[in-house]
């Protein structure tokens, strides 16, 4: 039987615990908000705005046609009512709103750098958040594996940009797999109105082409694919044993195998290639961001180029 004395200090020590990780939660968040938002507000902020400005247009009202107005914007009703052409006049929606797509999938834990390729992802997504706010725009999250793991509502504010930050340094999903797909459709389905949406992931995954397809046709979509340099080429080091970041499955490999070596390249590249693929044919966008590497100038030039 425990005693109550003991029962009460490993309670004491369960909080002690618990304020410790929440105070290093709290310090991690700090530091990345101290360096993302740095970037969104010197960097950022008027590439993001000047990007994707004007992506949306809603009907304001109808007026008298004017010379030199674009005769697809008659109003073929009214006009019709009041027997002399009016047009329908569109303004832009100020406000947009941005959708956060992360894979927290098993093989998102990988680094042999100096970040793990979810640390580099954390920072990527904190940093195109703070851009959005700055345009008062608002900014939802999706997290998935296999399944739809976490769903925040799309909010305005520094605050919601926090707890997006917390979600993406602290959470852990109950699978280790990637169902792209799954992710798409449900993000499809709860965003009824045009969006930006970011998908960050390694995409080592494919069976997504006629979905991102579908997808395209109503959002704005861009692909940031992050990965580390060691994923590209298994290095010779002889008989290895390895295990599957998705499934767990151990496996003895043998990588002074020339063969080996080429068909894991092969496979590699054949998602990379799929990848590129499914998105620029869907019409949507596609970064490649190496952990190693400045995501900041990889950015920078993919807003430049569509801005």
């Amino acid at each position: 039987m425990i005693s109550p004395t003991r029962e009460i200090v490993n309670q004491k020590s369960t909080i002690v615990n618990q304020k410790m990780d929440t105070k290093e939660l709290l310090k991690k968040v700090r530091k990345i908000e101290i360096k993302t938002r740095r970037l969104s507000d010197h960097i950022f902020g008027g590439e993001y705005h000047s990007t994707f400005k004007g992506r949306g247009m809603t009907f304001s009202e109808v007026r008298q046609y004017q010379f030199g107005d674009d005769v697809r914007n008659i109003d073929w009703n009214v006009t019709a009512r009041y027997s002399e052409p009016f047009v329908k006049v569109f303004e832009e929606e100020r406000e947009l709103t941005m959708m956060l797509m992360v894979d927290v999938s098993g093989s998102e834990l990988f680094g042999t750098e100096q970040q793990f390729k979810n640390e580099v992802v954390t920072e990527i997504a904190a940093t195109l958040a703070f851009s959005a706010t700055q345009n008062n725009d608002k900014i939802g999250l999706i997290l998935f594996s296999d399944k739809v793991e976490l769903y925040i509502p799309p909010k305005k504010g520094r605050s919601h940009v926090l707890r997006i930050i917390r979600e993406l340094i602290e959470f852990k999903p109950e699978s280790k797999q990637t169902n792209l797909v799954e992710a798409l459709k449900f993000m499809q389905n709860v965003m009824k109105k045009k969006a930006i949406v970011f998908v960050l992931s390694d995409f080592i995954v494919d069976d997504y082409h006629h979905t991102m397809k579908i997808v395209s046709r109503k959002h704005d979509v861009t692909g940031i694919r992050v990965y580390d340099k060691r994923e590209e080429n298994i290095p010779n080091l002889g008989m290895v044993q390895m295990q599957d970041g998705e499934t767990g499955e151990l496996m003895l490999v043998n990588t002074s195998s020339k063969k080996v070596r080429l068909n894991y390249r092969k496979f590699y590249y054949q998602k990379v290639d799929y990848y590129k693929e499914s998105f620029t044919k869907s019409g949507a966008g596609a970064i490649d961001c190496r952990v190693d590497e400045s995501y900041v100038k990889k950015l920078l030039g993919y807003f430049k180029r569509r801005g």
